[in-house]
């Protein structure tokens, strides 16, 4: 049999290498703190399971979910107009999603042809290069430097290479490298688009970790944003639902029409219970989201204060679940020190070339431990030696 070989280059991701490493040493008896996978250890408040557990006794929420409830549409267009003094049209202007990567793998089949360029962040979420490479499209790279705070300059981009692309892909807060953008970069990203004539996607899954009492905002408050994207959001992250999969994408009505069209082909929707329980998410009481802050920025504090103790000097993030750390000198690559580091103490960090070339001299750490847990990982790298024996 004749097999594609289109997904060769995924098979062995650096995530798979790191989940096999860490099965091995699981057999072999170790103890491993996984601190790559960003996945929530947090539960979603009780008043989100009590609706989930009592839609889901009801037999007739069994059925295919077609269309997405309108009180679910409804439900988040109140919340972005209370969140964020965006104003939406929750039948032409929102759609859920099954997840926000459920979006950002699909949206750019229903915007673009294959052959046609893509623009992402370097280093990026691997979902926003791997979506369009797997639909044939030309996937570019734009950088993320520490001296543009770990933003796309756009003043940069080569002119040739900006009219060539069709669709830009962004995301602030930024997952892997933290950077946050406020209002002024939003413009500079708007007239950018609309001088080379770009869709523009941004995620926003951060918006609610946000530390030191710093708050962020969305794209689509940006005056033009409506005119050349839409923005993902997702509860996984603020209401703790990430095994849920639910999010939603909005903004631009064609571009969401396109994706409409394009999910009616491939799904039937969000099973009605966990509908409801978003419902619950998002009409509810918000407490739950400052508990989840607030234990985010205590695990921050925790773990970057016990390693530069330590000897590892690594900047405090504004934003996300994640850390994003130069590595210590002496190591030749990202991925030998997240090797070196999994084998010596068994903490096991993501080498940041998984999320692309300009990752290299850094890994990413995921908040996704209890306090204990984070301290017992900066004990064992503190006592395994691997930050002065190379200094």
């Amino acid at each position: 049999m004749r097999f594609s070989d289109k997904l060769d280059a995924y098979e062995k991701s650096i995530f798979s290498l790191l989940a096999e490493e860490k099965a091995a040493l699981a057999a072999s008896g170790a103890d491993v703190i996984d601190l790559s996978i960003g996945t929530p250890d947090l539960p979603p408040a009780p008043h989100v399971m009590q609706a989930l557990c009592e839609a889901a006794l009801r037999p007739e929420n069994y059925i295919y979910a077609v269309k997405d409830r309108p009180q679910l549409l409804q439900a988040a267009a109140d919340w972005y107009l209370r969140r964020f003094s965006v104003r939406l049209d929750p039948q032409t202007q929102i759609i859920s999603l099954l997840g926000s990567q459920d979006g950002l793998a699909h949206i750019a089949q229903a915007l673009l042809d294959p052959g046609d360029t893509v623009l992402v962040p370097d280093p990026c979420y691997p979902i926003f290069a791997i979506g369009p490479a797997l639909c044939g499209m030309q996937v570019e790279r734009l950088p993320q430097l520490p001296q543009n705070g770990y933003r796309i300059d756009f003043d940069a981009v080569d002119p040739e290479l900006a009219r060539r692309a069709k669709l830009l892909i962004v995301s602030y807060p930024n997952n892997p490298v933290t950077a946050v953008a406020d209002a002024a970069y939003y413009e500079r990203m708007v007239a950018f688009a609309k001088r080379y004539d770009l869709a523009v996607l941004h995620d926003n899954a951060y918006c609610e970790l946000t530390f030191d009492g710093y708050r962020c905002g969305s794209f689509l408050q940006t005056p033009g944003a409506m005119d050349v994207g839409v923005e993902f959001n997702s509860l996984s992250k603020t209401y703790n639902m990430a095994g849920a999969r639910v999010g939603f994408a909005m903004g631009n009505e064609r571009m969401i029409a396109l994706l409409r069209s394009l999910k009616s082909n491939f799904d039937f929707g969000i099973f009605l219970p966990i509908q409801l329980a978003a419902e619950a998410a998002l009409n509810g009481p918000q407490d739950s989201v400052e508990q989840t802050r607030s234990t985010y920025q205590r695990r921050r504090d925790l773990l970057l204060d016990g390693l530069a103790q330590a000897g590892w000097a690594i900047d405090r993030p504004r934003a996300t679940m994640f850390v994003w750390a130069r590595i210590p000198q002496g190591f030749e690559s990202s991925e030998a020190f997240a090797r070196a580091l999994m084998r010596r103490t068994g903490v096991i960090v993501v080498p940041g070339t998984a999320f692309g070339p300009s990752g290299e001299g850094h890994v990413r750490i995921a908040l996704v431990q209890p306090q204990e847990r984070l301290e017992e990982a900066v004990r064992r790298i503190a006592e395994s030696g691997i930050l002065r024996e190379r200094a």
